[in-house]
């Protein structure tokens, strides 16, 4: 029985290397490929590290050298505005996941607590919203803040995901209705209103399942591409993933600049991988949907 079950947990082990080992691969191989010369790129593919390692593909997509040397490593001598593109992406990430993920707070506490009349009826249609592909969203909200008159401007990119999506409100709702009543019926007696109820007892001791939507929230408007493309063309409001397509873009017309673009990639994924190690352990304790220590 004991070795039987030794087996299945050495399987078990050995099922979650093999996990790990296909997801942290890709990054793993988009490191090396951005530490690889250009020149080198196919005839050293096969090891698991480059002959000669280099920064100068770093270098050259944050413009640390001049066109010519960038021309000579095998780019076009294009660079990014990358100091300026990833504080846009900040800007657009970081409010959407601090405004969204409050606002759905509110929603999800008042689905689960307040009652209202259609309180059922609206959190369905919520639920149901979960079933509509956010593609179908985006032409009428494109067509909403051109006339809006606000291309190219911060608000017109964050605006169409400011205050919620259905999953954070459901998420969240499921959360607050895990808490138990007594806590919230001994503030009522101390005289705390339903807004400091909310504010001073709820959100503190739903701090892993925020965590986990804000998380999420970011890492999701971080990469998003589609959108900002359509919105945010101009060079002041570039996010960073539309900056890295315009970057491939002006390639050499010999192939795609694969070196400078995964540079470029390995740098946009610093500041999420820095969120994710402060914030590692609260995302670990949220997924037992508990935000108490």
């Amino acid at each position: 029985m004991f070795s039987g079950m030794k087996i299945g947990r050495r399987a078990a082990w050995l099922a979650l290397l093999v996990a790990v080992v296909l997801t942290v691969f890709p990054f793993y191989w988009m490191v090396r490929t951005a530490l690889t010369p250009a020149g080198d790129l196919y005839t050293d593919s096969i090891g698991l590290w480059p002959d000669h390692p280099t920064l100068i593909n770093f270098a050259r997509v944050l413009g640390l050298v001049d066109a010519g040397t960038a021309r000579a490593a095998g780019g076009s001598g294009a660079q990014l505005n990358f100091l300026l593109y990833t504080m846009n992406s900040l800007i657009y990430s970081g409010l959407i996941a601090v405004v969204q993920t409050f606002c759905c707070a509110m929603a999800g506490y008042a689905f689960a607590r307040l009652r209202f009349p259609g309180r059922d009826v609206a959190f369905a249609v919520i639920v149901a919203a979960l079933m509509v592909p956010p593609i179908f969203t985006i032409l009428p909200n494109f067509v909403l803040v051109k006339q809006l008159d606000l291309l190219n401007t911060i608000p017109g990119l964050v605006l169409p995901s400011l205050l919620m999506t259905p999953f954070a409100v459901f998420f969240l709702r499921q959360f607050f209705l895990s808490i138990p009543r007594d806590v919230e019926e001994a503030a009522t007696l101390e005289g705390i209103g339903r807004w400091g109820m909310f504010w001073r007892i709820v959100l503190p001791m739903s701090r892993g399942p925020l965590i986990t939507i804000g998380l999420t929230t970011v890492v999701w408007s971080w990469k998003d591409y589609l959108w900002p493309l359509l919105v945010g063309k101009g060079e002041a409001t570039r996010v960073l993933t539309v900056g890295l397509g315009v970057f491939l873009q002006q390639s050499p017309n010999r192939g795609p600049d694969w070196t400078g673009i995964m540079a470029g990639s390995v740098l946009s994924v610093i500041p999420v991988l820095i969120l994710l190690v402060f914030l590692g352990k609260r995302l670990v304790q949220s997924m037992n949907f508990s935000g108490i220590k």
